[in-house]
């Protein structure tokens, strides 16, 4: 009976630490908290930032990619949640001219949410820096930075990824 006590104890203490992984890292400075699970979502798409020598994989909550899926992007529905998963690029050692992950540097996210966003064009916006996961942003300010690099793209629901295109 001991053991089984025991043995249940560490099973509940080893799932409530995994359920709260997420937990542990502090919200971004506007209160936006880092989603359960995203490390699991599937991808909507890819990228490289050549300017920043960074290759990207820009992820999708069950939402974002039955929109992206169905065409429906622009705008994208509400409760759309995309991550951007940033590492520095790194040229692989057999097979020039093909760049592969590197160093980690950052996570972004954006959730669609018009009524609870509505200055920023209906997006939140959130970052986390580096393995340690750090809050990207002194105070809450910070969205004005990200909002003002997505205005150009006014136009497309002010989201730069385009969802790739799946046979």
């Amino acid at each position: 009976m001991k053991r089984f006590i025991v043995v249940t104890l560490l099973v509940g203490l080893a799932a409530a630490s995994v359920w709260s992984s997420s937990s542990v890292v502090p919200p971004a400075p506007n209160g936006i908290t880092m989603p359960d699970g995203w490390r699991d979502w599937r991808v909507i798409a890819v990228s490289r930032r050549a300017d920043k020598h960074q290759v990207r994989a820009i992820l999708g909550n069950d939402v974002a990619i039955a929109a992206a899926r169905a065409g429906r992007t622009n705008p994208w529905p509400d409760g759309a949640i995309m991550a951007k998963v940033a590492w520095k690029e790194k040229e692989h050692e057999n097979f020039p001219g093909a760049f592969v992950p590197a160093d980690f540097v950052q996570v972004e996210f954006i959730v669609k949410n018009k009524a609870k966003y509505p200055d920023t064009g209906g997006w939140g916006f959130a970052r986390w820096v580096g393995l340690k996961l750090k809050p990207y942003g002194q105070d809450a300010h910070f969205v004005n930075e990200c909002f003002a690099c997505h205005t150009p793209m006014a136009a497309n629901d002010y989201v730069f990824t385009r969802p790739a295109r799946f046979p």
